[in-house]
């Protein structure tokens, strides 16, 4: 065997690892799984899910359940957004903290019943989080559960989203919002449907056990084949997000980003109290920023990349996070954190491409974004 075969054998896969393979995709390692970046092309699928719809494997997601008397206050304690104010079968997005405010990870908090939610981290994550978690959860009256690998998750995203699922479930589509979530059976799979996405695209996350997740695949792929769907594989779905500016842990966020300068302020609801990294937010937003993300719209040619450095003429004024060619906008668009008196929409940089400076601009944020 050789060390690269050896590599791949310590990969985790998902229960649609077989399905991939017979769909031809081409695998590759992300956050310590065996993934598929593309089925047919990324210009491709991105497309589909732009104006029709794609179909995503997430089940390499992380899920974690918490119940108990003390579930709510514990999650206030945990996380900056409001977690009181979520209804049942609502969710929101919001980050774990550390006290110096860096992000241990960004996820979605579910309130599935009295006194239970659902936290969803993301993979490369699961261990660490789960840990963390554990960690601050001393005192309270709480019982902590990792689902992760019992559970299979796939997001059929796009336009025609709604109505390739509709036929396959009794609950009426329709009437679920924008994160919010509702428990029904889709084809034969006991599931929690969530209208959630990670794309800037209307669309649904089925949550279901791992069991019946291949079940679920072939029978959405199936529903969706007369309307246009395609299987989609990590490289759009990072183009997807990158064009509706959502920030990815490990680029836009990670231990030494606090929520603030990632333009994450709506989540950060200093006012309801106490909870981890409350005071070093509370300090940096009296304080004022030191940096933000902005985004970046090359004006010379040039495909930007995460890790490339921004230039004002000879002074460095910060780097990209996350860069690529935008499917939808037929431009390369970036991603990257700049000092705060520098990040101003239509102001001309330069990126640093491999040693050659290429003109840029910064561009409000998102790249993209849907109509209603």
């Amino acid at each position: 065997m050789t060390a690269q075969d050896t590599a791949a054998a310590s990969l985790k896969r998902t229960p649609l690892y077989e399905q991939h393979r017979q769909l031809g995709a081409r695998l590759v390692e992300f956050g310590g799984w065996e993934m598929p970046v593309q089925y047919g092309g990324i210009l491709e699928e991105h497309r589909a899910v732009r104006t029709r719809a794609g179909l995503f494997d997430v089940s390499h997601m992380g899920e974690f359940r918490v119940t108990g008397a003390g579930a709510l206050a514990f999650l206030q304690h945990l996380v900056p957004n409001d977690v009181s104010r979520l209804a049942l079968n609502q969710a929101l997005y919001t980050q774990l903290c550390r006290p110096d405010a860096g992000v241990v990870d960004d996820l979605l908090v579910y309130h599935l019943a009295e006194n239970t939610y659902m936290l969803v981290v993301n993979a490369g994550n699961i261990d660490k989080d789960f840990a963390w978690i554990q960690q601050q959860s001393q005192g309270f009256e709480i019982e902590l559960t990792n689902q992760s690998d019992e559970t299979g998750l796939i997001a059929l995203q796009g336009p025609v989203a709604l109505a390739i699922l509709q036929p396959l479930t009794k609950v009426d589509l329709s009437a679920i919002a924008y994160y919010h979530c509702m428990p029904g059976m889709v084809s034969r799979a006991n599931c929690l449907i969530s209208r959630t996405g990670y794309t800037g695209e209307d669309g649904f996350e089925l949550y279901c056990s791992a069991n019946e997740v291949t079940d679920l695949w072939q029978a959405l792929l199936a529903a969706g084949k007369e309307h246009g769907l395609l299987p989609t594989g990590l490289g759009a779905r990072d183009t997807l997000r990158l064009e509706a500016a959502y920030c990815l842990y490990d680029h836009e966020l990670d231990d030494a980003t606090n929520p603030l300068e990632a333009g994450l302020a709506w989540t950060v609801k200093l006012a309801k109290g106490d909870f981890i990294g409350h005071d070093a937010l509370a300090k940096i937003k009296a304080d004022g920023l030191k940096r933000k993300l902005v985004g970046i719209e090359m004006v010379e040619r040039g495909v930007c990349r995460g890790g490339y450095a921004i230039y004002d003429g000879e002074q460095q004024i910060g780097v990209l996070t996350s860069g690529a060619p935008s499917p939808t906008l037929n431009k390369n668009i970036g991603m990257g954190y700049v000092e705060i008196t520098q990040a101003v929409a239509g102001k001309t940089v330069q990126i640093d491409i491999r040693g050659r400076r290429t003109g840029a601009q910064i561009v409000a944020l998102p790249f993209y974004k849907r109509s209603k």
